[in-house]
């Protein structure tokens, strides 16, 4: 067995915490920020301390490689991300990339030798808070999305992707997509539900990952005065998309539980006190497990997207679940018990063992 250590661990995970923390012990580290490169530059930094091979390709994903005792063996692929929510929580990504650095760094307090090369990635904007759309590192190193149609996506604020790399200094040389025919792949995620809290357990073994289908709706109507404008004549843009979004809301009922759907952004023009609407958009968030909505209950699967479920396209992929007390997510609440994140990362640890030796 592996032996990780969880003192170090911790002592990792408070450090990378401190880059974007916010007042409530929250992170705010949305993809290619100030705060981002910081953590990237550290991430690199404790990458190449461990005398590991790192490169950086054009979507920004950041690789680091211990090579095998067979130079000719597929390699493991050990991955999440770095990047928040807006005033998200600690746990989400960033647990997982530090579970697998702690397992890199167990195997060389130990001197373990593994047969396969072993590739540790900090994928470039899974959460697609920033930049839509989200799981753009992995979806464009696995081919699921076109590169140079996501470098040209852009911010609220009109900054593209390419220049954010170019900022931060993280657009990298590496071409996008596989050197190589990977073995398998395998990341720790918390779990962003109540499932193994509830059932007191320490980690759960993922299944499958929800799909997910990411709508923008624009809803058009007439700008006119709040006063004199009667109601029967107006034309009222954010009326029409409130009927929309509670409509919205309704399709979870009518087909399964299973269904979730979500409106979590909206925009409203003119944006005046007195104006009637003329304009809004906002966003749709469709999820289930199975195609026909007929998904067993009694399978552990996620909720939410997860690179995984890329790179999954490529290679025999799996992936642990740590609990989520309450199962608070993506806010500033989101907490995990230091005993089930040590336990997590144990497993992973000796999973991370076993795969890099496998026949």
């Amino acid at each position: 067995m592996v032996t990780i250590d969880p003192e170090r661990f911790r002592e990792t995970f408070e450090r990378y915490s401190e880059i974007g923390r916010t007042e409530n012990d929250g992170l705010h580290r949305l993809a290619l920020s100030e705060a981002d490169r910081e953590v990237r530059d550290l991430f690199v930094s404790d990458l190449e301390d461990l005398g590991l091979d790192v490169r950086i390709d054009r979507i920004g994903n950041v690789f680091g490689r211990a090579e095998g005792t067979d130079p000719d063996a597929e390699p493991v692929l050990i991955a999440s991300h770095l990047d928040s929510q807006p005033y998200g929580g600690r746990f989400d990504g960033q647990l997982g990339v530090l579970s697998a650095l702690e397992t890199l760094r167990a195997f060389d307090d130990e001197s373990v030798e593994h047969r396969r090369p072993i590739e540790i990635v900090n994928w470039t904007n899974e959460e697609g808070s920033r930049f839509k759309p989200a799981l753009m590192g992995s979806g464009a190193f696995t081919g699921e999305l076109d590169l140079e149609e996501v470098l040209g996506h852009a911010d609220a604020d009109g900054v593209t992707v390419a220049e954010a790399l170019e900022e931060t200094g993280y657009r990298g040389d590496e071409p996008v997509g596989p050197r190589e025919e990977y073995h398998s792949s395998l990341e720790l995620h918390v779990e962003q539900g109540p499932k193994l809290e509830d059932d007191g357990l320490s980690v759960g073994i993922v299944e499958g990952v929800f799909g997910m289908a990411w709508l923008e709706v624009t809803v058009h109507g007439d700008a006119d005065h709040a006063g004199p404008s009667p109601m029967y004549s107006r034309k009222d843009a954010l009326v029409a998309a409130a009927d929309v979004v509670t409509a919205v809301r309704r399709l979870s009922n009518r087909f399964a539980d299973d269904v979730v759907t979500t409106v979590g952004e909206l925009e409203v023009e003119p944006n005046s006190i007195n104006v009637i609407p003329s304009e809004v958009r906002f966003t749709v968030d469709v999820r289930s497990y199975d195609d026909a909505v007929d998904a067993s209950h009694r399978a552990m699967v996620s909720g939410a997207g997860h690179d995984a479920s890329y790179v999954n396209e490529i290679t025999d992929t799996a992936m642990l679940f740590v609990p989520s007390v309450d199962g608070k997510t993506h806010n500033e609440a989101e907490f995990t018990e230091w005993a089930d994140a040590v336990e997590g990362a144990r497993v992973y640890a000796e999973t991370v063992r076993r795969l890099a030796d496998a026949a």
